[in-house]
């Protein structure tokens, strides 16, 4: 009997599976972009399917918030203030032990989404902002790999698969973003848990199907609202004039639109990324920081408290400063205690 069958017997048994299907499962490779309200639901139900290699990457870390929603955490890793990702594959390890799972502590950029990208199969997105959204779609395009649009607000949900060649892009919905504020965030909205985990449910089945070769034409858009009980589907059509997959022009992967400045969904924070590449030596920063105001270090980043504000500095110089929304305080703030 084929060793795969006793634990993933259930889903074997499909036939749109099977045994051929599994393997090809367990031998393919994946990228999941964010590990909140839908990372933390896709990472679940890809790792339970037995999904070779899962790689998951966050910026962030875990706050009590999460909890109402983001399926993998729980008090302890509030405490610890553990990034999304450590802690996320600290407890998919234990669901799955025969797989491989990878956390990748950082901030998705122009710089190093292509190096994420290799050997890797599937990408799917559980972002929480379009910017990042258009840079995925740029990468994968080039790259000629499927990756599966996810997002929620509210109660609503949306997701359409991006089969590279054969299916209409995100630049083929929409040429750009939307203007910063002109769309509802999870921080004026909210979010309802139902919501991340269907659209996730959608996403995790669509990429089964793209693995096992059942691929899907690509293209379609599901919206759907809970709240309201609505499910509508529309076809995107790709644009013969579109930049990335018709053109081949990734003005995003580029950096045109990136930024290294922003506030962060839900939060009273602001993210800030160094333009450079150089890492911070966090034993010597901690020393500096310690004669200025209380430091602790948890192994991933120091967090550093002075007046009402909190620093959340990473060695990647990448900054969350909490207790402003304002970016020019959280500018200097960086400026002062990061100096980078």
């Amino acid at each position: 009997m084929n060793p795969l069958f006793k634990r993933y017997s259930r889903q074997m048994l499909f036939s749109g599976i099977g045994e051929d299907g599994q393997n090809r499962i367990s031998s393919a490779t994946i990228l999941i972009i964010g590990c909140g309200a839908l990372g933390t639901n896709l990472a679940s139900q890809m790792v339970r399917a037995g999904v070779g290699t899962v790689k998951i990457v966050d910026r962030d870390y875990v706050e009590i918030s999460n909890l109402q929603r983001q399926v993998l955490f729980d008090e302890s890793d509030v405490d610890q203030q553990l990034p999304k990702a450590a802690a996320a594959v600290d407890k998919l390890k234990r669901i799955n032990s025969d797989i491989r799972i990878e956390s990748l502590i950082f901030d998705v950029t122009a710089k190093n989404i292509e190096s994420m990208l290799s050997g890797v199969d599937l990408v799917l997105d559980a972002t929480d902002n379009m910017e990042t959204r258009y840079l995925i779609n740029d990468a994968c395009v080039k790259h000629g790999i499927p990756w599966i649009y996810g997002g929620v607000i509210g109660a609503t949900g949306m997701t359409m698969d991006v089969i590279p060649g054969k299916s209409a892009c995100l630049q083929c919905l929409s040429e750009t973003p939307p203007a910063a504020g002109s769309m509802p965030t999870c921080e004026t909205e909210g979010v309802l848990g139902g919501a991340p985990a269907v659209v996730a449910s959608i996403q995790a089945t669509e990429a089964l199907k793209i693995l096992v070769g059942h691929h899907p034409a690509g293209g379609e858009l599901i919206h759907f609202d809970l709240w309201e009980n609505e499910f509508n589907r529309f076809h995107v059509h790709r644009r013969p004039d579109c930049q990335a997959c018709v053109k081949g022009q990734f003005s995003f992967l580029a950096g045109s639109g990136s930024t290294d400045v922003f506030s962060l969904c839900g939060r009273n924070a602001v993210q800030i990324t160094s333009s450079d590449e150089n890492r911070l030596d966090l034993q010597d920063l901690k020393k500096r920081l310690t004669r200025l105001g209380p430091v602790t270090d948890n192994g991933f980043f120091l967090t550093f408290k002075v007046d009402s504000y909190e620093l959340m500095i990473f060695p990647d110089t990448r900054t969350i400063i909490k207790g402003t929304t304002d970016e020019t305080v959280a500018r200097d703030l960086f400026a002062k205690y990061v100096g980078t």
